[in-house]
């Protein structure tokens, strides 16, 4: 089968998801929406998932991960406590990173390569693939998030993984690791305003009538006034893989797996857009 997008997703990854047996009832949902919707992935038989990471922070470049091995143990840096070092080994994809590498490069999207022996996963790296493909099936490469960014780039980046998708031959279901509204503020059971619950769900019905334009149009201002985690940077790269996906196949449609649920004033939720004909 030709190369490409397949899917582009967003996931949860708030850290106390990290230990199944340490997580709230008011999170189980978001645990059950990234076991199911990584079921219906696999199912679509990816040759790849590539992630975009709302806690690999870059300053200037997108570094690609290019390990054949992605093993180690991730940490919360920011609360260790919730996940100290969990263990995890799964597959990469030095082809396709270098074919990424060299599609951002000439869009005029600075990247280079990340071969180093001693990365380790950040835990929104880890926690949705933990649970979407907990027997480390499909290989991975990971993109962070960049600072000196925009949401401009990020539509550059995302027509790049289509590129390198179809250059490659790879089947490529693309994950933004993020929130939805992300006002966060101490207390993990703690919801968003009314008003950004109600934009994190018109978001979300967007994504589930395949409303690419839509989701596109309505990103400046959903990235101000819901406070779109990391700017709105990577829910950029989603949209636009959504819209590469969409030129290619047609339609798309979408399903929420699981639950919209809180942490700590952010809204969380699984989703899936895929061609409307699968």
């Amino acid at each position: 089968m030709a190369g490409g997008l397949i899917a582009t997703v967003v996931a949860a990854h708030a850290p106390r998801l990290g230990i199944e047996e340490k997580v709230q009832p008011f999170q189980h949902g978001l645990i059950r929406g990234l076991k199911e919707m990584g079921q219906a992935m696999r199912d679509l038989k990816p040759d790849l998932f590539v992630l975009q990471s709302a806690h690999w922070v870059s300053t200037f470049n997108w570094y690609v991960t290019r390990q054949a091995i992605h093993h180690g143990y991730a940490v919360a840096d920011e609360a260790p406590d919730l996940l100290s070092g969990a263990p995890y080994h799964y597959k990469g994809d030095p082809v396709f990173a270098n074919a990424l590498m060299d599609a951002m490069n000439a869009a005029g999207v600075p990247s280079q390569g990340n071969d180093s022996e001693h990365f380790e996963w950040d835990y929104a790296s880890y926690v949705p693939l933990h649970y979407m493909d907990p027997d480390a099936t499909v290989p991975v490469v990971l993109i962070p998030t960049v600072i000196c960014g925009s949401h401009e780039e990020s539509f550059k980046v995302a027509a790049a993984i289509e590129a390198a998708a179809i250059k490659t031959g790879k089947k490529v279901v693309f994950i933004a690791s993020n929130a939805l509204s992300h006002a966060v503020e101490r207390g993990p059971d703690k919801w968003p305003t009314p008003e950004r619950i109600a934009m994190d769900k018109q978001l979300i019905a967007h994504m589930e009538k395949g409303e690419v334009d839509a989701l596109l149009q309505w990103l400046p201002t959903f990235t101000k006034e819901a406070v779109a985690e990391m700017g709105g940077k990577i829910l950029a790269t989603l949209f636009a893989s959504a819209k590469a996906l969409e030129q290619r196949t047609g339609p798309l449609k979408g399903t929420m797996y699981g639950d919209y649920a809180q942490s700590s004033g952010s809204g969380n939720a699984c989703v899936a857009m895929v061609p409307a004909s699968a």
